[in-house]
């Protein structure tokens, strides 16, 4: 597959390019970015090896990782990451995350990040089902994730350990034909 570009009202999703390993970095150590990840906050190390892997999923045939760096599309300046993971290619089943620098937060962007993605995984790689999990303290992902037309499934105790301590998390998902009703995912 050629260099992916998915393109919103305000933003291009696009591939991402080695140079791109310091904008990454700069969210990718912010404490409260990455709060209620699993991972992060990020070394040097941590966030050149993202890119590295990233870019080798670029190459794989068939591709089943797409990691994309959010970008505005004014200016080009890379605000985050998202990405969607063909998980279960039997059932064509993907999950999907995403994660933005905290300066552009409350703005909308992670639902137009976020709709895109689901976008893409139905549109462009047929799949049935999409999910993603959010941390059950983070209000705001929670909200995106409805906002784009997922419905909670499931809510696991103590399912993530991070940072020591255990964590309980929301499972939301959407199949195609929920999408194809739905708004496409715009809010």
């Amino acid at each position: 597959m050629a260099f992916i570009k998915l393109e919103t009202a305000r933003l291009i999703l696009r591939d991402f390019r080695k140079d791109d390993w310091e904008a990454v970095h700069e969210y990718g150590t912010d404490l409260e970015v990455v709060r209620f990840m699993p991972w992060g906050p990020n070394t040097e190390s941590d966030t050149k090896e993202f890119i590295k892997l990233s870019l080798a999923s670029q190459r794989e045939e068939p591709r089943t990782k797409f990691e994309f760096a959010v970008t505005l599309a004014e200016s080009e300046r890379l605000i985050g990451g998202a990405g969607i993971r063909v998980s279960a290619p039997a059932d064509r089943g993907a999950d999907m995350g995403y994660c933005l620098h905290r300066d552009i937060w409350g703005q909308g962007y992670a639902t137009e990040a976020a709709g895109a993605i689901v976008g893409f995984g139905f549109e462009k790689l047929g799949l049935h089902r999409v999910f993603a999990t959010c941390d059950t303290g983070n209000e705001a992902s929670a909200r995106v994730l409805e906002k784009i037309g997922m419905r909670r499934e499931a809510h696991f105790k103590q399912d993530n350990m991070i940072r020591g301590k255990w964590r309980d998390s929301y499972l939301y998902a959407v199949v195609e034909d929920e999408w194809s009703e739905s708004t496409g995912g715009q809010p």
